[in-house]
């Protein structure tokens, strides 16, 4: 029991540094989702249906090629494209 606790405090950790570096970069992805927003004109321009489905494409396609597991990592990408989304047209509705 006591090999697993420090096999898994030693993954937590790993998860741990791999989160560290992701957090600055949706840090720059938000700020360039901002950007994008400032430049929307009309409110059902948040939407892209046809880039969505480009992205979802890629996910799918790199992930396999680096040997994830893309179903899942195509459903947490559409969830943060997703909250990207719902985020964007609560701040449109603020202009």
């Amino acid at each position: 029991m006591k090999n697993n606790s420090k096999e898994m405090k030693l993954i937590r950790k790993k998860i741990d540094q791999i989160d560290d570096k992701l957090l600055p970069l949706m840090v720059k992805r938000s700020k360039l989702v901002e950007k994008a927003l400032s430049l929307k004109k009309r409110q059902n321009e948040i939407v892209d249906k046809k880039r969505i489905n480009e992205i979802s494409k890629k996910i799918v396609k790199k992930t396999s090629e680096l040997g994830g597991n893309s179903k899942l990592l195509k459903k947490i990408w559409l969830s943060i494209i997703q909250n990207f989304i719902d985020y964007e047209n609560q701040e449109f509705k603020k202009k």
